[in-house]
Parts: C-alpha cells; structure tokens; sequence
C-alpha cells in the first residue's frame, strides 16, 4: 500500500502507465480454410489437438541435472516407412528438446561442430581414451554424461477391417415385389460402409554413458502403441468419411518425452 507521505507525482504516471500496458497472451493465429467451423473441420481438429505437442511436467525439473550432450542414437528398425522418414538426428533434436524442458544443461550438437563425429564414434566403441581426449576440450570439460536415443522396433502388428456392401440385401428386398420394395432395395444397396484400424508398435531405448570412462550409467527401454485408423459411408450418394491417428513424428515425439521422464525421475 502506498505511503501518503512518500508519494510524488511521478508515481501517478507510473501506476497509469502499469494499467495502460497490454497483457501479454500467446498468439492466436485466424482459420483461413473454407471450411473452419463445418463439422468436419470440428471433428479434424478435435483429432488433431489430441495429437498435437504437449510438454511434460517432470518431476525434478526443478534440480539441475548434470551437463549432457545426446549423440545421434541408432534406427535399427528394418521398417522401410520409418527408415525414409527418420534418421538418428531427427531424434537426438527430440531429445536435446526434452532434456532442456527437464532442466538438463545440453551443450547442442550444432556447437560441436566436427568434434561430433569424435564424440559418437569413441562412445560407440567404448574408446575411453579417446572420449578422455576430446572431453578436454572447451565447454565439453563440464560434461557429465553422453545421452542417446536408439530405435530398436518399429512395426505394425495388427490390421483389422471390416464393412457392409448392401447391394445383395437391396436385390433380395426388390424382388419381393411391389413399389415399396423396389424404393427400400434402392435405398439399401447403396449402402456402403467400411472401417479399418492398423496398430504399430514403436520401441526405443534409451543409454546413459560417463563422460570420462564410456561405461554406461544407465539404460531403458521404452514402448508405446501407434493407431491409425479410416473409416467411410455412403448412402444413398451421400458420403462420409474420416481418416487419422498419431503420426511417426508424434510418436517418436512422445518416446523421447517417456524415456526423460524416466531419466529425470530416476538418475538426476
């Protein structure tokens, strides 16, 4: 509460000044789609804000972990989708991502430039000679440990569909006969509807090394499930139709969010 006493005319402009100032919001960005606000741009996007990014609250995000550089990991799927769509830097960016969020100092891979290659390899092979070597130079004497991210499965194990073609029930309800029947067999074979779901299993693994000796501090191992599903129906030339599921970004995504919450809960 403000002094009578000690007030001056220039804390009335300042207090004017701090209700005038805007309050600052996250941005929102208008639709420009000719369909926003239709049903089906409610039910898309429905879907996808159940897909989109969400942080994690980590559980010891407020202690300072140790000093961290993730090394790109390995795909070892033999999955010919995933390995065109992702490589190890696709995740190790992921994991930089998290591990900051979860309050790991990450010294980036862009500021390792050809010291990278170094790093991978004598961490890959165990060298710690070589890892000493190179751990001596610059900001990497901090380091504390050597995170990668490897995936070890990616496939899809189901696939189920099922659906109605009603053009043999039609025939059957026309030739009962009659003007009634002819109508109700139209209607019922140009019934159509099909459904089918598809589930993939992603694995990824997840290795602490100690910076100065290679030897592994510890390791995980982490799965999720992946759906994707369709779905059609047309009756009478009216037609519906949906289509969705998480994506391999989003999985990947959220693999990477799992195992650092395991390592923040367990190893920080």
């Amino acid at each position: 509460m403000l002094n009578p006493k000690s007030f001056r005319p220039g804390h009335l402009l300042a207090l004017l000044c701090l209700a005038a100032a805007p309050v600052l919001a996250q941005p929102t960005f208008g639709n420009p789609s000719p369909n926003a606000g239709s049903s089906t741009s409610q039910q898309a996007n429905a879907a996808a804000d159940t897909a989109a990014y969400k942080e994690i609250e980590y559980t010891n995000k407020a202690r300072r972990g140790p000093a961290l550089v993730v090394i790109p990991g390995e795909v070892k799927s033999n999955n010919a989708s995933f390995m065109q769509k992702f490589g190890p830097n696709n995740i190790a960016d992921f994991g930089e991502l998290e591990l900051s969020q979860a309050n790991f100092p990450v010294l980036e891979r862009a500021n390792l430039g050809n010291l990278l290659q170094e790093i991978s390899l004598a961490y890959n092979l165990g060298d710690a000679q070589a890892a000493r070597k190179t751990m001596q130079m610059g900001k990497l004497k901090t380091t504390k440990w050597i995170v990668k991210f490897d995936i070890l499965k990616a496939e899809q194990i189901a696939e189920n569909k099922k659906g109605f073609d009603g053009r043999a029930i039609g025939g059957l309800i026309g030739m009962v006969g009659g003007f009634g029947s002819a109508a109700a067999g139209h209607v019922a074979g140009s019934v159509n509807t099909q459904e089918s779901t598809g589930v993939w299993l992603i694995g990824m693994r997840y290795k602490i090394m100690d910076a100065n000796t290679t030897e592994q501090v510890a390791q995980g191992y982490k799965e999720l499930k992946m759906e994707v599903g369709a779905n059609a129906t047309s009756v009478m030339g009216v037609s519906e139709s949906a289509k969705g599921g998480v994506g391999l970004d989003t999985m990947v995504q959220r693999l990477v969010q799992t195992a650092v919450w395991d390592i923040d809960s367990k190893y920080k």
